[in-house]
């Protein structure tokens, strides 16, 4: 289980970053007194336009961000207190695919298997399941470099899952997939749900989001403004499907600035 408490993450912003956002303080909000619960056996979903503040949160939760204020728990373990227990509880894939292009698919799986501790028959197991069922079986061998930017997404996702994690969280998991490996990354994410984990995921996609998660937190500017079931969201708003309620929600909540 995720256990997110008023989290608040602020970055701190050069100059040349305040001209580029446009901002006058040399600080900036990205998550501002977020809190929600995933529990296991679902599929939770951070739904928001891009910079609403949903990676940021999903790098608190793996540990890759320390919170500025705020606790983020994973399965009852502090993500800064207790970071290293976190890391060997979670898979987490980045939407910033970042295999060293100079190494095969098989051996980053190898070799990220090895520093999670598994044994290496396990290991052998774990590769021929995620690699026969995402179709990478067939370029395993070939260089990261001379792979497509979908091969690179497949190996990628493989690489997180290859410790059996309890919690998996992907940042836009089918970003950059076509509709068919797309599919089968959603139907392998319900399967992990369906086996007893805790599978949490952002997304920009609507009918991704109504399609693959049991409840959601909509995420704008930073704040949590809905939480609840696509149902429950709907029936808040009056939205006729999740896309009309997520605007009706963007209309109420959002700044001047993003207008």
């Amino acid at each position: 289980m995720i256990e997110i408490d008023n989290l608040v993450k602020i970055y701190k912003l050069s100059k040349k970053q305040m001209a580029k956002e446009k901002l006058k303080e040399g600080r900036k909000v990205a998550v501002n007194g977020v809190s929600f619960k995933a529990e296991k056996g679902e599929i939770f979903g951070l739904l928001g336009p891009n910079g609403a503040g949903k990676t940021t949160t999903l790098r608190c939760i793996s540990t890759l961000l320390k919170p500025t204020s705020g606790t983020v728990k994973v399965d009852s373990y502090d993500t800064v207190t207790q970071s290293r227990e976190v890391r060997g509880k979670i898979g987490f894939l980045t939407n910033e695919i970042n295999l060293d292009p100079q190494f095969t698919p098989k051996y980053m799986f190898d070799f990220f298997g090895k520093m999670h501790g598994v044994p290496e028959d396990v290991i052998e197991e774990r590769r021929k399941e995620l690699f026969d069922y995402f179709g990478i079986t067939s370029f395993e061998d070939k260089k990261v470099s001379e792979l497509s930017t979908g091969m690179k997404q497949k190996a990628s996702i493989a690489v997180s899952l290859v410790h059996d994690p309890e919690i998996v969280i992907f940042d836009e998991p089918t970003s950059g997939l076509d509709i068919i490996t797309a599919r089968q990354v959603t139907d392998y994410l319900k399967k992990l749900r369906d086996n007893g984990k805790s599978v949490i995921i952002s997304t920009h996609i609507m009918s991704e989001a109504e399609k693959l998660c049991d409840r959601l937190a909509v995420i704008i500017n930073g704040q949590k403004v809905a939480e609840g079931t696509v149902e429950e969201i709907k029936a808040s708003t009056g939205g006729s499907d999740l896309e009309e309620a997520f605007f009706v929600l963007y209309k109420e909540n959002v700044t001047e600035e993003v207008q």
